[in-house]
């Protein structure tokens, strides 16, 4: 059931679903770091919860080569208890932009894509793996944006959440999945503005509860999404600290 979730999703949440498979492997470290060990254990124990390891290094600093972008990607290390993997293209999943059914849902359908809208100059991708909750998975991107663009972005999703409560369908590459009950959430960030919701995905009879939280911090938008793959139809959020160490990185790069 597990693997027919997982291939399911590739034609909802192309994005996320390098999350959840680890495109170029789910224990393909962001860096060379290793992984934290205690981490590892847990998860090959299956214990869900388990703490992180004591004795973490602290936050790391942001590379000195590669772009601002590049450099506010999150990295192997930077999150004690989480396995970090770098960017990479599922060979299974589709490319491009998915299409909405319904024109005021095309942002939320953009944003399941492989950028976060159109506007973007350039985007980084990494997958998030918990290692403290079994299956859980998430996809965290930096995007680049005229900082205008970065502001319409925001409007246009804010009033997509408001106007798509009922659902819609999305395509790419002759792939069909729904979407249904959009439900705008509570989510705390520390970024000028930001906008969450859940929704669940629907495909093939296989459905998943997904997610979602986008922060604008300046000209950059962060994107985050979440499922459980080991549990699909389980309720998930993008855990906080995922969210406030992404941010983090985000500043530090600027």
């Amino acid at each position: 059931m597990r693997m027919k979730v997982r291939a399911t999703m590739i034609a909802l949440v192309p994005a996320l679903l390098c999350a959840a498979v680890g495109c170029g492997g789910a224990d393909t470290p962001a860096s060379g770091k290793d992984p934290d060990p205690q981490g590892s254990a847990d998860r090959a124990s299956g214990v869900p919860g388990a703490p992180a390891a004591s004795g973490s290094p602290g936050p790391a600093a942001p590379k000195t080569g590669g772009s601002r972008l590049e450099r506010s990607a999150l990295e192997q290390g930077d999150l004690p208890g989480y396995q970090i993997s770098a960017q990479g293209k599922n060979p299974n999943a589709p490319d491009g932009q998915p299409q909405a059914d319904k024109k005021a849902c095309q942002p939320l359908a953009d944003i399941m894509g492989d950028k976060p809208d159109p506007a973007a100059r350039e985007t980084v991708n990494r997958g998030v793996g918990s290692q403290k909750q079994v299956g859980l998975a998430v996809s965290a991107s930096v995007s680049s944006y005229a900082e205008s663009d970065a502001k319409t972005l925001m409007s246009r999703l804010k009033k997509a959440v408001a106007a798509c409560g009922s659902g819609f369908s999305a395509t790419v590459e002759k792939q069909t999945g729904s979407y249904r009950e959009v439900r705008a959430t509570d989510y705390r960030t520390a970024g000028d503005e930001s906008v969450s919701w859940t929704t669940t995905a629907v495909a093939e009879g296989v459905s998943a509860h997904v997610h979602l939280v986008v922060v604008r911090e300046g000209d950059t938008v962060v994107r985050l999404m979440a499922l459980n793959v080991a549990a699909a139809e389980q309720k998930t959020r993008v855990p906080q600290e995922v969210t406030d160490k992404q941010l983090d990185k985000v500043r530090k790069a600027g």
